[in-house]
C-alpha cells in the first residue's frame, strides 16, 4: 500500500509515515527515491537484506543476526521489506522512542513469533550476534560474558526467571532497569 513504483509516495503512506517518524516529507521523499534507485522492485528481499548486512561485516558471519533483523522488520511477513518497513526500521534504529526500540528488540527475540520470549530464543540471538564479533574482539569482552552461553546467561539473569520460563513484550518493556540503560545490554 502506497509503495508504487511510479516515483512518488502515496499521501496515505506519507502521512502515515510522517506522523509516525521523525522523518519529514521533504526527507522521505529523498529517502524514498534513493530506495527505488536501490531497489526498483520497490521491496528488499531477504537475500538482499542478508547481503547488505555482509557488506558492513566482511570479517565476520552477520547472516543469522541479519535473518533475525530481517524478520522483526518484516511486519507482514511477506518475505519482502516494503518502503513502510524499510524507513519504519531506519527510524527506530537510528533514533525513535524509547518504547518503540523496546517492542523492536522484543520482537528480534521472539524468534519463534508466539509473543514470548524463552531462553533458547535469547541463545539463539546472542550467538547470531557473536557470528558477528571477531574472535580477538571476543576474548576482550568481560569474563562473565565472553562467550554466547555466558552473555545469554547474563541476560537471562536480568529478568529473574526460571530455566524454563517466558516473560511477555509487556513484562520486557515494563522493565524499569532496561528502560532507563537504553537497552545498552541488549
Amino acid at each position: 500500500m502506497g509503495n508504487s513504483k511510479s516515483g512518488a509516495l502515496s499521501k496515505e503512506l506519507l502521512e502515515d509515515l510522517k506522523s509516525n517518524t521523525k522523518y519529514n516529507e521533504a526527507e522521505l521523499c529523498v529517502w524514498y527515491q534513493s530506495f527505488l534507485k536501490e531497489c526498483p522492485t520497490g521491496r528488499i528481499t531477504k537475500e538482499q537484506f542478508e547481503g547488505i548486512y555482509a557488506s558492513f561485516f566482511p570479517n565476520a558471519d552477520p547472516t543469522e543476526y541479519a535473518r533475525h533483523v530481517f524478520r522483526s522488520f518484516d511486519t507482514n511477513a511477506d518475505g519482502q521489506l516494503d518502503f513502510k518497513e524499510y524507513i519504519v526500521a531506519l527510524h527506530l534504529t537510528s533514533g525513535g522512542k524509547t518504547l518503540q526500540k523496546l517492542e523492536w528488540a522484543f520482537a528480534l527475540y521472539d524468534v519463534d513469533g508466539n509473543g514470548t520470549i524463552s531462553k533458547n530464543e535469547i541463545q539463539e540471538i546472542v550467538k547470531s550476534i557473536f557470528n558477528m564479533i571477531p574472535e580477538e574482539d571476543q576474548n576482550d569482552l568481560p569474563e562473565d560474558e565472553n562467550t554466547p552461553d555466558k552473555r545469554a546467561d547474563k541476560v537471562w539473569d536480568f529478568f529473574g526467571k526460571k530455566e524454563d520460563g517466558n516473560f511477555d513484550c509487556v513484562e520486557f518493556c515494563k522493565c524499569d532497569t532496561m528502560r532507563s540503560s537504553g537497552m545498552r545490554d541488549f
